[in-house]
C-alpha cells in the first residue's frame, strides 16, 4: 500500500499506513515481527465506536441514528478504520501524528487524532476525539485491535497470554454484554473484560519474547478463536457501550485514551 511511515527506535521499527486507517501494518523487533500480517490485520484503531454496536443503532439524548450495518446484525469498529488520515504534525524518526475528520456515515462533525511515539523497548498510542466547530456533543468510544501473531514463526512455541480482570461481561446470544458481570472465564474468548485499575495484559512467546500491554481505561477485549492470531483489544467502553455506557464528547472534555505497549526479548 502506498503513503506508509515507518518509524524506527533502536531495533524497533513500526510502519503505520495513513490511507489504510491509520493501521499500524507492522512491529518488527529485532527482525521478529509480532503483528499478523495483511490488509485487514496488523492493528486497526476502533473509533467512533468499538465492537459491535447493536443492530447498528444508538442514541444521542431523544436522538435515534442508524449506522451501516456491516457484521449483521451490527455495526462493528467504526469508521476510522476505512478513512485515510492526513498528517496533524511533522513526523520524526520515531514519532508521528494523524487525523481525521468524523463524517458520513458518523452523524456528527468532529476531529480524531492518533499519535504514535515510538522508542527502543515500547510503544505508546494517544487517540482524541473532539466534537466539531458546531459544538455539538456525541457519545463515542476509541481503542485498539492489534491481531499478536500466534506463533512467531521461529520454531518456537505459541503465545501464552496472562492477566487478572474483575469482572467478565457476560455475553448473550447476539455477541453483545448482557449488562451482567460474571468471574472470567479461560477461553476461547471473544469477550470483555473489566480492569478498574486500568488494562494490564501480559503476552509471552516462551524464550522468545515478551509484550506487556497497558492502559489507563478499564476495558479490554480478548479474542483468541482465530489460529493465526490473538486480539487484546484496549478501549473506553465496553461493546455496544454507545447505548449502555455512554461516553459523551463535549466542547469542554474530548475524549481521550492511550496505551502503551513494551517488550522484551527472552532467551
Amino acid at each position: 500500500m502506498s503513503n506508509e511511515m515507518k518509524l524506527t527506535a533502536g531495533d524497533a521499527e513500526l510502519t503505520l499506513q495513513p490511507d489504510n486507517g491509520c493501521r499500524i501494518a507492522s512491529l518488527n523487533v529485532g527482525g521478529t515481527e509480532l503483528l499478523r500480517q495483511g490488509e485487514k490485520f496488523g492493528a486497526f484503531l476502533m473509533v467512533p465506536w468499538c465492537g459491535r454496536t447493536e443492530n447498528g443503532i444508538f442514541r444521542n439524548g431523544g436522538v435515534t441514528h442508524q449506522l451501516p450495518v456491516d457484521a449483521p446484525p451490527h455495526a462493528i469498529h467504526g469508521t476510522g478504520r476505512h478513512t485515510a488520515w492526513q498528517e496533524a504534525a511533522p513526523a520524526t524518526a520515531s514519532t508521528a501524528s494523524y487525523s481525521f475528520e468524523l463524517t458520513d456515515p458518523w452523524p456528527y462533525p468532529g476531529r480524531v487524532t492518533h499519535t504514535v511515539e515510538l522508542s527502543a523497548h515500547s510503544v505508546k498510542l494517544t487517540m482524541g476525539v473532539e466534537v466539531g466547530p458546531s459544538g455539538v456533543s456525541f457519545p463515542a468510544q476509541a481503542g485498539w485491535h492489534p491481531w499478536w501473531l500466534r506463533n512467531l514463526g521461529q520454531g518456537g512455541q505459541d503465545v501464552e497470554v496472562a492477566f487478572t480482570a474483575a469482572w467478565q461481561e457476560e455475553r448473550g446470544g447476539n455477541h453483545l454484554p448482557t449488562g451482567n458481570r460474571i468471574d472470567p472465564k479461560p477461553g476461547p474468548w471473544d469477550d470483555c473484560f473489566g480492569m478498574p485499575g486500568g488494562v494490564d495484559v501480559t503476552l509471552t512467546w516462551p524464550g522468545e519474547m515478551k509484550l506487556r500491554m497497558e492502559s489507563p481505561t478499564e476495558w479490554v477485549v480478548l479474542y483468541d478463536e482465530q489460529p493465526e492470531a490473538i486480539c487484546v483489544e484496549p478501549q473506553s467502553g465496553p461493546p455496544n457501550g454507545l447505548n449502555t455506557h455512554p461516553r459523551l464528547v463535549t466542547p469542554i472534555d474530548p475524549l481521550e485514551i492511550s496505551t502503551v505497549w513494551s517488550w522484551q526479548k527472552l532467551g
